[in-house]
């Protein structure tokens, strides 16, 4: 993984707001053409990296992404062959693996080759974003098989039934257009302009699984592009520099399987949040809640934003009878359109449901789920009833994130835009940490709001390094597709946590460009910090 012509190293991403850097600030041509200046390591290096990694990506996708069985490639021969023969199989595996690892280190090491975000900044994370979206685009579902789920959707608004109250198991042919049987009779999470989309994209494609994935993967790049657009923009009104929070957010290797590879409908829903929510920080409400009023009629959850919404509305320094004023405003606005979009295929306020009714469960690696598990142990271990302490501890939990987004509406620092919009993203992350569920793309909800209030080049961003690179291997582990009926040697998904493990191992470890940032900045660097101190006394 050495690169040549890299230059000198360079410590990643600085976090100074943008009005304490350099008023004039060189470009990157003309900072290397100047005499005397050093080597400015080139982005494109590394984001020709991340093309590679998609790419590997895209050619995997064939031999383990989510493929219907009732898809039209399914005949294809080479398709057979890579999904049915051993060597089709492991290099898939291998390919979409190694793949997704590579456009993680080449996320890291764009951050570093922009350290200081000189001008240009912008233009090069713009042009990563694309590059390695490009590949993904056109790859077989990975990471996740929602998308097919989707096409459930809108067969069910197609035949005339309600999704809120029917699963799509009432539907003819629905294992084969490739949901997951855990669609079979759950009722929609999903807002009723997703299911007029949904609709749409069904009537148009007369629910083609392969050309159906297409369009709802353009819808979530829709959203994706959004972000691209208001990232930057709301960073720079806070202080911030847009590039960086761009590089965190959308460039972020999680965000773009999540949102482009893999389809989900959070990709628009959360571009319209992040839309709307400039908007209402530039004042103009009314649009902003609209484009958060259309966020929540794709998925319901971003309701908690509209406290925040208005709280931007009232503006900085504003009374408590004006605040209360805004939130009944933004409530009254907000609902009203939601209701009456309700009207149309006779959804009614269903969506509402989605909020009250969540799905049931929960995943070991999210913290109420880690905990819970602990508690039935332990209350198993004494005689108690271990699972219905767990159940009593993840409910807790649960209602302890909906208590901070309360807290957070009355409580913060000031009333700038900065604090709210930091407090909203706050809010958004307790609710989803603490959430008995997480789904790895859930993290993205909140990481833009966060992104563009600042994320430290300390503790923070190596956290989220551990995060992204935790889901990115999950998923590459978890969510391979091999046909049940095909039997292969070696367990691919061992295959896949080994590969992700040593190519983990070689960044932390051997990697001379990224080892510095993820071991030796932090805790190798925590520890030199003591034993000079102690030296010292």
């Amino acid at each position: 993984m050495a690169e040549s012509g890299s230059g000198p190293e360079v410590t990643a991403h600085g976090s100074t707001p943008a009005q304490h850097q350099p008023s004039e600030t060189p470009s990157l041509a003309e900072a290397r053409s100047a005499p005397g200046t050093p080597l400015i390591p080139r982005p494109h290096i590394a984001i020709v990296q991340g093309l590679i990694g998609s790419l590997m990506m895209l050619v995997g996708s064939v031999g383990t992404g989510w493929m219907a069985l009732g898809s039209p490639m399914v005949r294809n021969p080479l398709v057979i062959a890579m999904r049915t023969e051993g060597w089709g199989i492991y290099t898939s595996t291998v390919l979409l693996t190694f793949g997704a690892m590579l456009l993680m280190r080449s996320w890291i090491r764009l951050g570093q080759r922009l350290a200081g975000w000189p001008e240009g900044s912008l233009r090069a994370v713009v042009a990563a974003i694309i590059a390695w979206s490009l590949p993904l685009f056109l790859a077989v579902p990975i990471f996740s098989r929602d998308v097919y789920a989707y096409i459930g959707q809108g067969r069910l608004m197609e035949a005339g039934e309600n999704p809120y109250t029917t699963g799509i198991s009432t539907l003819d042919n629905w294992f084969m257009l490739g949901a997951d049987p855990a669609w079979a009779e759950s009722r929609t999470p999903y807002g009723p302009y997703f299911l007029w989309l949904a609709h749409l994209v069904v009537k148009v494609t007369d629910a083609h699984p392969d050309l159906s994935g297409l369009l709802f993967r353009a819808l979530a790049c829709i959203g994706v592009a959004l972000c691209v657009i208001y990232v930057p923009k709301l960073a720079k009104m806070h202080g911030f520099d847009g590039a960086r929070a761009l590089w965190l957010s959308v460039a972020n290797p999680l965000f773009l399987i999540s949102f482009v590879a893999s389809a989900h409908n959070d990709g628009l829903m959360v571009g319209l949040a992040v839309a709307g929510t400039y908007f209402a920080a530039t004042g103009r409400p009314i649009r902003g809640i609209l484009l958060v009023t259309a966020s929540i009629g794709i998925k319901p959850i971003t309701i908690l934003l509209l406290p925040f919404i208005g709280l931007l509305w009232a503006g900085r320094n504003a009374s408590w009878p004006r605040k209360f004023a805004t939130w009944a405003a933004t409530a009254v606005l907000s609902f009203g359109v939601l209701f009456m979009s309700g009207i149309p295929y006779n959804l009614g306020s269903g969506w509402i449901l989605a909020i009250l009714d969540p799905t049931p469960g929960f995943t070991g690696y999210s913290p109420s789920g880690f905990l819970g598990m602990q508690v039935n142990r332990i209350g198993d271990a004494l005689g108690l009833p271990g699972g219905d302490i767990a159940r009593v501890l993840r409910t807790a939990l649960k209602y302890l994130g909906i208590g901070i987004v309360v807290l957070l509406m009355f409580w913060g620092e000031g009333q700038r835009s900065h604090r709210v919009v930091r407090r909203m993203g706050l809010a958004f992350a307790a609710v989803v940490m603490l959430s008995p569920i997480i789904q790895p793309w859930y993290i993205l909800w909140f990481l833009p709001f966060l992104a563009v209030t600042g994320i430290k080049n300390n503790w923070q961003v190596r956290v989220l390094y551990v995060v992204t690179g935790f889901f990115v291997i999950f998923g590459a582990q978890d969510q391979l597709s091999v046909w049940p009926f095909i039997e292969v040697q070696w367990d691919v998904s061992t295959i896949a946590y080994v590969i992700a493990l040593a190519f983990t191992a070689y960044l932390m470890l051997l990697d001379p460009h990224t080892k510095h940032v993820l071991i030796e900045g932090g805790p190798r660097g925590w520890l030199e910090r003591r034993r000079r101190r102690r030296s010292g006394q």
